[in-house]
């Protein structure tokens, strides 16, 4: 599947909400392929190393089979596997690198605004001279200090965000070189994107809730039983919640990655005018 692939007539950009229902139309009407998907993948990380790169590898596939949707030229899903399996270390590659750069973003941005806030605590609290006003100050400053600090992170990881879609779908990209298309594609987009992955998040939190409900039960269950030191019970409440977490991170997983999927489209259509057409019957 070329990075060129689009149709020929332009489409307008979406708005926040058809990103998210688009997406949700991709998966609903794939939902039991994806799913399986998901799932495989999420077998995989029991693998080191290599199912890690499989898992990867996975979940980009389903945005690549989203896009082909999309420019209305479906893929089999074993052709889409073919072409992210000869990628697979590329993929691995690219999660490397985005954990160290997400760690040194996280730990670096943080480090720097801790700093800031305490001189500028320092500071107001010399002036003040410890009074009541001085401590209300104090914690406003490190207050709005915490919060540029959380929002200057979500600004630059969000840069990030789409670095699993080209590696899947484009020519001539590779592990390092999705990680800058990514960085190009978000640029001055970064709040919208934000947005929508905030409606995406609120449409996930009953299998969340429905995850924690389940694993509460099964823990409840199993507590009489693994207070008597029984280690066999104690693996099968172990074995029984990471089946019910692989299961409800299967439901989710194809969610986010077809909505990562429009997203892209809708990027490349705003800043490339790669013609995008959403067909009215469901897709």
């Amino acid at each position: 599947m070329s990075g060129n692939i689009g149709s020929s007539s332009p489409m307008q950009p979406l708005s926040v909400g058809n990103v998210v229902s688009a997406g949700m139309r991709l998966y609903r009407s794939h939902l039991k392929e994806y799913f399986l998907l998901a799932l495989k993948a999420y077998v995989w990380i029991l693998v080191p190393i290599y199912g890690w790169a499989k898992f990867s590898a996975l979940s980009a596939l389903i945005s690549r089979l989203a896009f082909g949707d999309l420019v209305e030229q479906p893929e089999s899903i074993a052709a889409g596997e073919g072409f992210v399996n000869s990628r697979l270390w590329q993929f691995l590659l690219t999660t490397v690198l985005m954990l160290i750069a997400s760690m040194g973003i996280i730990f670096g941005v943080g480090f720097v605004f801790v700093l800031l806030g305490v001189l500028a605590a320092a500071l107001v609290g010399g002036i003040g001279q410890a009074s009541a006003a001085a401590s209300i100050l104090v914690f406003l400053v490190a207050f709005v200090v915490g919060v540029a600090a959380l929002v200057a992170i979500c600004w630059l990881l969000t840069r990030f965000y789409l670095v699993d879609v080209p590696l899947a779908i484009e020519d001539n990209v590779d592990g390092t070189s999705t990680i800058s298309r990514s960085w190009e594609l978000t640029q001055g987009y970064v709040w919208r994107i934000l947005l929508i992955g905030f409606v995406a998040f609120l449409i996930t939190i009953p299998v969340q809730i429905g995850l924690q409900i389940i694993t509460t039960i099964i823990q409840l269950i199993f507590a009489p039983l693994t207070q008597q030191g029984n280690g066999v019970f104690s693996l099968l409440a172990f074995v029984l919640i990471l089946a019910v977490s692989f299961a409800s991170g299967a439901v989710v997983l194809p969610f986010w990655q077809t909505v990562k999927a429009v997203i892209y489209y809708d990027l490349r259509s705003r800043r490339e005018g790669l013609g995008l057409k959403l067909r009215d019957r469901d897709i």
